[in-house]
């Protein structure tokens, strides 16, 4: 049985869809996450440098391990065009064995 933690959700957003898709494409091809969700048309309010910001914003949910989970952010953050980027670990508590599996196995 896997032990709780072992694996995340990485909550991650990105100025386009484009930029999204070509770091997430470079995170599964190095194995570090085992798949990624991309949603568009996210709305964002902020305070950014003391001025209030209103933009459109793309999510990315990775899922790695916790083994990959720190290379992961790294990687992320060297590619990112964000001075600060948002990248948050959700730990997966419970899920479907074999989909977690899919997911060590993949990485």
């Amino acid at each position: 049985m896997n032990e709780p933690w072992d694996y995340y959700t990485v909550y991650v957003t990105f100025s386009s869809e484009g930029e999204a898709k070509k770091i997430a494409k470079i995170v599964v091809t190095d194995r570090l996450a085992a798949c990624a969700n991309i949603v568009t048309g996210m709305d964002s309010i902020y305070i950014w440098k003391d001025v209030l910001e209103e933009s459109k914003e793309v999510v990315c949910l990775l899922k790695t391990t916790s083994e990959k989970a720190e290379l992961l952010m790294q990687r992320i953050k060297e590619l990112h065009s964000y001075e600060t980027p948002c990248i948050v670990l959700w730990p997966i508590v419970s899920g479907n064995p074999d989909y977690l599996d899919w997911v060590r196995n993949s990485l």
